[in-house]
């Protein structure tokens, strides 16, 4: 299955809702549209990647290299991995976990919660 995004405003955040698989691939559509935004002048970005059902590290990669584009603009980014996102449970969750670096982002359980400004992220 291709990799979809599609972008959405909720206020002063930038929500982009990603769908399909997130790999080698297709990795650089998603790099492509963070760009797009940051570039726009919005530095608070939340990915939903609940409609990601397979994640590579090429995917990992472009979500560390997410965080630091945004970080260097002194903004914020957000993701949701709900913990159903699939029947067996967010995969994306599972890879970052495996692979040490679930710890770096701030994640909530939808897009209501993690654009509300004070919003608590979920533990690692």
């Amino acid at each position: 299955m291709a990799l979809t995004v599609t972008e959405a405003g909720h206020g002063e955040w930038a929500v982009l809702r990603v769908s399909g698989e997130l790999d080698l691939v297709s990795a650089p559509a998603l790099r492509g549209r963070v760009h797009d935004v940051v570039a726009d002048g919005r530095h608070r970005l939340v990915l939903d990647l609940s409609g990601v059902f397979f994640c590579d590290s090429s995917g990992v990669g472009v979500l560390i290299a997410a965080r630091r584009l945004i970080r260097s603009c002194r903004g914020r980014l957000r993701l949701i991995l709900p913990a159903h996102g699939t029947e067996e449970g967010s995969h994306v969750n599972r890879v970052l976990a495996a692979l040490g670096v679930r710890r770096l982002f701030d994640v909530y359980p939808d897009v209501a919660v993690a654009v509300t400004e004070d919003a608590d992220p979920l533990s690692a």
